[in-house]
């Protein structure tokens, strides 16, 4: 394909400005197209940061279409991905006019599992409620009509109805080939739609559970293709952790020996004493999770592996349930060709003792904490030139009455790096890859030496459509009265703006005393505002209340700083409380700044502000949706204007006009509704 047919398409008269309202072309949009196709016709890796309103998504769309290869592309939410599938993919389709098959590709959770329903429908004494009743059929009647098996469909249940993960299959208990509607199986159907279309979308969580599988010679789950976009590709590092890391949980243990104890009375009763065997499980897991981390020493904190309290007695206690799960492991390896139950069980059991196992590597000569594994046939990286496998780090996750024990890679830089073919192309693209145009910290985090890296600035006017607002006289994030100040700062923009006012946070606690303070401000002041928290109800209700009262106000914390479109007068007023840097007790946060450090690098300088600045530009990047949007950013942390690092900070930031003047932000306001009006 020439290049001459990508002009040719973005063009004003060209087939997308004959299929779409409103088309304009956009010059950064058809060099993002230009580069994506050289990167495929060349076998690279680009990595493009894009800025709002750039039009990324048909920029790597078109480009996929008529190149002709298999196209995987990855995004960040399943929100995005049913928006590509469903809105997307098929308009661009048709401005097009090509035959291209696609197809949507989620991870089992998100599919019904017949065998699941049925178990469930069969033991309704498992169902809690008249709610979960109600439920239950509402499920039963959608497996029987739909043609996906896609919980996402089925609006009537929540998305985090606690029902879905006793309808839904896990990789420790699908039945595989051996479950009885294996021809039925939803997941098995999505799989072969994949295999068979031109382009897959899935999500970055699916691609990782895929690259965790090929670690372990697992090669079934995605399909090979000659080209892999990754949108949102911001979110790559974390989820990579997430997903190449391994847990097990006290809840998963007790839900093992309750399994194996069903399993073994229905299917197996002679062979052994099963409510014995369920009853060692559940004590040898109680025993663990008591010496993992005394409640009265730390309730509700993270212990890393060197740091646990009583190391003699967490190994003694780790020891002995591994005994008990390899003395179930052979009870029901006799058993397991009785019933798939048993099989599933059995199955369970392996791998949570196998991921248990890991807390025993190495052991506690010289209490290591970080347990390193290289292959030998594995090449030195640019950034371990000795060749030593970047490590893992291990800890304890401990609540009142549960406990967690991860793992999770220090780096994922090797194992992501390496998982592209020579033959495949790699695009990642974003508004947010950089710090202040430098592509340093996310190149190193995936270990993409070897990319090309671009950047387009967005076409929005932001200096006129927007204000940074950072007032003087507010105390440092660590008075005590900070959100006091905080909310006595913003009353003012809040009450000069007519439309919505969104309210993002660094913590959850500050969620609920910022919304408590705006609250009880209101009620003094009589102001009547649709007032709405993160977490009391869920995300996506929350949005559609905040877009339909237009001048509602919502104050979130994390997943409310990227994935929110709310253009035009629903959303003027964006306030941040605190610059975002991750909590310091997050145990891998915490090994990664000492192995920095013991580098003798700068953690604060090499990670630990980038990571907040990239995190900043997203939550910014909620103000101006359109050409049309305006609004002013109040930023709450003075560090922003008064340490030497805040000018990077700043600098990464949209171009808004900047004041610390409250009366300056509050005279925008007026003057851009009286325009509007």
């Amino acid at each position: 394909m020439l290049l001459q047919e990508l002009s040719d398409i973005f063009a004003s008269d060209g087939p997308l400005a004959q299929a779409v309202p409103d088309y304009r072309p956009r010059q950064a949009q058809l060099e993002l197209a230009q580069a994506i196709e050289e990167a495929l016709l060349n076998h690279t890796t680009l990595i493009a940061e894009a800025g709002t309103g750039t039009g990324k998504t048909w920029a790597y769309l078109v480009p996929a279409f008529l190149s002709g290869s298999k196209v995987l592309v990855s995004t960040g939410t399943r929100t995005l991905q049913d928006q590509l599938f469903r809105r997307d993919l098929p308009r661009l389709r048709n401005a097009l006019a090509l035959p291209i098959s696609v197809a949507l590709l989620k991870g089992r959770g998100n599919y019904v599992c017949h065998y699941h329903l049925d178990r469930l429908a069969g033991d309704e004494r498992a169902l809690k409620s008249r709610s979960e009743i109600g439920q239950l059929r509402q499920i039963q009647v959608f497996a029987q009509q739909s043609r996906t098996g896609d919980r996402g469909d089925l609006a009537e249940v929540p998305e985090d109805a606690d029902i879905w993960s006793r309808v839904t299959s896990t990789r420790e208990n699908c039945l595989g080939q051996e479950c009885p509607n294996v021809r039925d199986c939803f997941v098995l159907k999505a799989r072969r739609q994949a295999q068979d279309a031109d382009l897959i979308v899935v999500n970055h969580a699916l691609f990782m559970a895929d690259l965790a599988l090929r670690e372990e010679g697992i090669t079934d789950l995605l399909p090979t293709v000659e080209l892999v976009v990754f949108d949102e590709a911001h979110q790559l590092p974390d989820i990579a952790t997430r997903f190449l890391g391994t847990s097990v949980s006290s809840h998963q243990l007790l839900d093992l020996a309750r399994a194996a104890e069903v399993a073994g009375l229905a299917h197996a009763r002679e062979s052994t004493n099963w409510s014995e065997a369920g009853k060692r499980i559940e004590h040898a897991a109680r025993k663990l999770r008591l010496a993992a981390a005394p409640i009265e020493k730390m309730p509700g904190r993270k212990a890393t592996f060197q740091a646990i309290p009583n190391p003699e007695e967490f190994d003694a206690a780790l020891d002995e349930l591994l005994v008990v799960l390899d003395q179930s492991i052979l009870l029901l390896n006799v058993v397991s060709e009785k019933h798939p139950d048993l099989a599933a069980v059995a199955k369970s059991c392996l791998d949570i003792r196998a991921r248990l196992y890991q807390w025993t590597q190495p052991d506690r000569q010289g209490r290591n904490a970080l347990a390193p594994v290289r292959q030998d046939d594995e090449p030195a990286h640019p950034d371990d030139p000795d060749g030593k496998s970047e490590p893992a780090v291990r800890w304890v996750e401990q609540s009142l009455h549960h406990m967690r024990l991860h793992s999770a890679p220090l780096s994922v830089a090797r194992i992501f790096s390496r998982y592209r073919s020579k033959e495949q192309a790699w695009v990642l693209t974003s508004a947010t890859l950089s710090v202040n145009g430098d592509f340093g910290h996310f190149l190193r985090q995936l270990g993409l030496w070897d990319a090309r890296t671009l950047s387009w600035e967005s076409p929005f006017d932001y200096a006129s459509q927007g204000v940074l607002y950072v007032p003087k006289a507010l105390p440092l994030p660590s008075d005590r009265y900070f959100n006091e100040r905080f909310v006595d700062a913003l009353m003012p923009l809040v009450k000069a703006s007519q439309g919505g006012v969104l309210v993002l946070c660094t913590t959850l606690r500050a969620v609920d005393r910022i919304a408590e303070l705006l609250q009880e401000r209101f009620d003094d002041e009589a102001i009547d505002r649709l007032l709405l928290r993160q977490g009391e109800s869920a995300r996506r209700a929350l949005l559609e209340r905040f877009r339909a009262g237009n001048n509602a106000v919502l104050v979130g914390s994390a997943s409310f700083w990227e994935g929110i479109d709310v253009p035009g007068d629903a959303l003027t007023l964006v306030a941040i409380d605190k610059l975002p840097f991750a909590p310091p007790d997050d145990p891998v946060l915490e090994a990664r700044l000492n192995v920095c450090r013991s580098q003798g690098g700068n953690p604060f300088m090499e990670y630990q502000l980038p990571e907040a600045a990239i995190a900043l530009k997203q939550g910014a990047g909620r103000l101006i949706r359109s050409e049309r949007d305006w609004g002013v950013l109040m930023v709450g942390d003075t560090r922003m204007i008064d340490k030497p690092y805040g000018r990077l900070l700043w600098r990464g930031l949209p171009s808004f006009a900047r004041t610390r003047e409250p009366g300056q932000a509050v005279e925008f306001f007026r003057k851009k509704q009286q325009a509007g009006a």
